[in-house]
């Protein structure tokens, strides 16, 4: 085997790396068939709708438990749920 038949076997790797990186970017980045939207999009801005009603006050984070938790009362905070109730069942 002469050193030029393996010459091309060395240059084969780098190349078709490069062509496999080039082809992901390109698949995944899309960039020729992307939309600019901040310069094909027209927004019309409009003025803010709503009301600000004030419907609580939290001061501070004092209380490490939240009032009604049923954390610790497992069985009543999992029910299961039946497919096909048992006859004489409700």
């Amino acid at each position: 085997m002469s050193e030029d038949s393996g010459l091309w076997l060395l240059l084969a790797g780098p190349a078709s790396a490069t062509g496999l990186y080039w082809m992901l970017y390109r698949y995944y980045r899309n960039t020729d068939k992307s939309h600019g939207f901040e310069h094909e999009t027209a927004v019309e801005a409009k003025p803010v709708t709503g009301s600000d009603t004030k419907i609580g006050d939290v001061k501070g984070t004092r209380e490490t438990r939240i009032g009604g938790d049923n954390v610790h009362a497992y069985r009543t905070r999992v029910q299961r749920v039946r497919d096909n109730p048992k006859p004489g069942d409700t």
